[in-house]
């Protein structure tokens, strides 16, 4: 419960943050390099994330773990690309993956991030413990 607690205040807070930072913007070329960088940055932090939850799995576990996360990939990806379908052609296509991307990378990570903070016997948390 703690987990998902955490995940969804950590998405809410990040969702408004990700369209903040491109209000400045003063072109649809502007627009979709910001969102651009929005999920450049996403991207690293969940790689960061990645690598320590990573390193916490236990060997049988990293198996299972990369065969998630390249499913996950590919789901984000076709996700993506699927509502920015509407805009197929258009200025705005690349904002609207951008933004998917973005938003959906700040998700994973967030949930990824909450691995990191299960207490003992928490039987839903399946990496174990920090030491």
């Amino acid at each position: 419960m703690k987990k998902t607690l955490i995940a969804a205040a950590a998405l809410l807070l990040c969702s408004g943050a990700l369209a903040a930072e491109c209000d400045t913007a003063s072109s649809q070329a502007e627009l979709n390099s910001c969102t651009a960088q929005q999920y450049q940055t996403a991207d690293k932090a969940l790689n960061k994330t990645w690598q320590t939850v990573l390193s916490r799995a236990t060997p049988p576990q990293r198996d299972l773990l990369k065969k998630a996360q390249q499913a996950w990939i590919a789901l984000r990806d076709a996700d993506c690309a699927f509502v920015a379908s509407g805009a197929q052609g258009g200025s705005v296509q690349p904002m609207i993956n951008h933004q998917c991307l973005a938003e959906k990378t700040v998700e994973r990570e967030a949930w990824l991030s909450s691995l990191l903070q299960c207490d003992e016997g928490d039987l839903s948390c399946p990496l174990p413990p920090a030491s």
